[in-house]
């Protein structure tokens, strides 16, 4: 049975290019749409930049142009990338347009009859250089909690605490470095506590992964706030309706530019969008995001979309960040690196897209561009066993057959296999599993290279006897690579395409599956890809290097002999030539546990720059959970097994990510980052540090 489906991906914000970390979502999204489609179902891949914003308007300003002129150019960009590694929306927009302009107003006006805007007074800070509010994000100041320094004015990323902007302590404008001032200002608010009850069933209903489904949990244990959906003037974006001077928020009109993008589409293509849209629709909605907005899109965008009357989505699927060679992406290491500088290097856009499918599990799991296995991986499997199959006996249909495949096949159990493999495979991809799809893929790749290796058609076409049996032995090994093809054309499209050419059929179908490939005439066979070259990995990086001049590490609140960044979780070490300005006695010292602790594991915290969320094994004391903000510094993967020193008896805090049950002690100097303290070998989990 045919179904609808309208698809989006996260809009990418035009203020930079698209990177490789981007295209993972958007790799994942088009496999996705390009598997709904060789199905036979109405899929339809909706996009856009995110446009508006205090970010915006700052740049545009910087280089002298208009926001609409920046915008403008970062789209040409940001759809020559997409197009460059074959990404197929059917509609790529901008959240700056008048359907959106007109979607959000209205959206807004009906959460304003339903009485879930409220209007008050609040103090914000003021940039009296550059005469506007500040954002959270353009001021930076002291933690009002632990003094911690160059903190955000919405949470402090050492000891995770939340606050408003006007409780900094020191604040600082990000854009003009003027002290703000306090001024009072009329705001609006979504009242997201009042929608808690259709929210907690909601997020229940199957819409959402079981991770994150867990998640929305902790957050409704914290209290849902009401949302602040406005900002004022100067601000790039839409005025709110009967509010002069107010503009809506970006993470307001930024979700609602999928319906946008939908209703210029819907309009140049002839479709109803209210039957896409409408309340009671039956088109499935699905939205495919990164983690870190999880937030917006389970529980703002449902809200809204529901008190607006309009549907909900049918899915959102949340996925995990990239990592480069097991740690951040690095414009020192050369491995920040954008989609055009890939392109640049003239590297296949298609190995990338078949490496991250074969990492890509369906999950919130990071995912690990290792170049080294890139390279590998590509090479075997796709060279060395896919293209391998009709490299080594294409020629001989062409030299002894005219060019004709046989009436039968020799083997049609391997055949029927392939046939049968179908439906498992594409529970594969409906469940987003790629990394299953591809291992059964590459499987059934290897049962045919060893049919070739057994046939050995090089020998048969020797012997003018074996002449009928060199015909099928080929005809079976093409029926192979075909339905090779078919099951990769979802990962490999551009590749796919060119294997319909050279078998001369029409555009492959999943039907198709079911099909026998005989007493076909094909077209010679020429090379479908290369091999990579691992000088063109080095290249690419050498390219993307960027000589960064190290920034001094923040000055942190000196508390001790051993300076402590509060909650960071982490205790750093300051210079030997600075005053210590607090001591305490060898008593108070004293009261401090320290114990050697094992790393069982580490992980990525959503929504923070600088944390990672640490398991401990404290031995005798069992495991503790500690927030410690060394992100900069390791990626998880490489601290799991190795041994640090914590502060096992500190009071456990309540954090904005869950409860910190300790400090782990690092150290920071001269050279940038913080580095965690290991002792040396022959220390186990739980002992006492003397």
């Amino acid at each position: 049975m045919s179904r609808q489906i309208l698809v989006t991906s996260a809009l990418p914000y035009a203020n930079g290019s698209i990177h490789l970390g981007h295209l993972v979502e958007y790799i994942q999204t088009d496999i996705w749409v390009r598997f709904q489609k060789m199905r036979g179902h109405d899929c339809r891949y909706m996009c856009a930049d995110d446009t508006h914003g205090t970010a915006i308007m700052l740049r545009a300003e910087k280089e002298g142009i208009t926001p609409e002129t920046l915008i403008g150019r970062v789209w040409d960009e940001h759809t020559r990338d997409f197009a460059g590694f074959n990404i197929g929306f059917d509609h790529y927009y901008s959240t700056h347009s008048d359907e959106n302009r007109e979607l959000a107003s209205k959206i807004y006006l009906r959460l304003w009859e339903a009485g879930l805007i409220d209007v008050k007074t609040i103090a914000q800070l003021y940039d009296p250089v550059k005469n506007m509010f500040l954002p959270d994000r353009f001021i930076k100041g002291e933690c009002p909690k632990c003094g911690a320094l160059d903190q955000y004015g919405d949470n402090c990323e050492v000891c995770g605490a939340t606050y408003g902007p006007t409780e900094l302590k020191n604040p600082v404008s990000a854009v003009s470095g003027a002290t703000p001032v306090h001024r009072d200002s009329e705001h609006y608010f979504f009242k997201l506590g009042d929608c808690e009850a259709f929210l907690r069933e909601w997020t229940k209903s199957g819409a959402l992964q079981d991770e994150a489904a867990n998640k929305m949990q902790e957050w409704f244990a914290s209290g849902l706030n009401n949302w602040d959906i406005s900002r004022d003037a100067p601000y790039f974006g839409f005025e709110i309706p009967d509010a002069p001077g107010k503009y809506f928020y970006v993470w307001l009109d930024a979700p609602v530019g999928y319906m946008a993008s939908f209703a210029k589409y819907a309009a140049d293509n002839g479709l109803d969008f209210d039957a896409w849209w409408g309340a009671d629709s039956k088109t499935e909605l699905v939205h495919f995001i990164g983690k870190d907005i999880l937030y917006f899109h389970a529980l703002f965008w449902p809200a809204m979309l529901k008190f607006s009357g309009h549907r909900l989505p049918t899915a959102v699927y949340a996925h995990g960040f990239l990592t480069v060679n097991g740690q951040k992406m690095s414009k020192s290491r050369g491995t920040f690196i954008t989609a055009d500088s890939y392109l640049a290097q003239k590297l296949n856009p298609e190995w990338l897209r078949y490496y991250y499918a074969a990492k890509l599990n369906g999950s919130m799991e990071d995912i690990d561009l290792n170049l080294d296995d890139f390279v590998a991986r590509v090479n075997s499997d796709l060279v060395g066993k896919f293209i391998n199959i009709a490299s080594r006996t294409a020629g001989f249909i062409h030299k002894n057959f005219d060019g004709k495949l046989a009436d039968g096949v020799a083997n049609i159990e391997l055949i029927g296999d392939f046939q049968a493999a179908a439906n498992t495979i594409a529970a594969h991809y409906e469940a987003r599993d790629y990394a299953k799809a591809l291992r059964e893929i590459m499987a059934l790749a290897d049962r045919a290279n060893q049919y070739v290796a057994d046939e050995k058609p090089w020998e048969l076409a020797k012997k003018p006897e074996a002449v009928y049996r060199l015909h099928e032995v080929c005809t079976v090994a093409l029926n192979c690579f075909r339905l090779l093809t078919l099951y990769l054309k979802p990962v490999l499209p551009k590749l796919a395409g060119e294997v319909e050419a050279f078998l001369n059929i029409p555009p492959l179908a999943w039907e198709d599956a079911q099909s026998l490939f005989i007493r076909q005439r094909i077209n010679a066979y020429s090379h479908l890809m290369t091999r990579i070259d691992p000088k063109s990995i080095e290249a690419m990086v050498d390219a993307n290097k960027q000589n960064l001049e190290p920034t001094p590490a923040p000055a942190p609140v000196r508390h001790a002999e051993t300076q402590v960044h509060a909650a960071q979780p982490a205790t750093a070490i300051p210079k030997s030539d600075t005053p210590v300005s607090d001591t305490i006695s060898i008593d108070d010292f004293a009261k401090i546990d320290l114990r050697i602790a094992r790393i069982a594991n580490a992980e990525h915290v959503e929504g923070a720059d600088k944390l990672l969320r640490l398991t401990l094994d404290v031995g005798e004391l069992g495991t503790r959970q500690v927030f410690a903000g060394i992100k900069s510094a390791y990626a998880p993967e490489a601290l799991v097994g190795r041994l640090t020193v914590v502060v096992a008896n500190l009071a456990p805090r309540k954090m904005k990510f869950g409860m910190s049950e300790g400090m782990v002690l690092a150290a920071s100097g001269d050279a940038p980052g913080l580095f965690i303290l290991s002792p040396d070998s022959g220390a186990q989990p739980g002992m006492k540090v003397k």
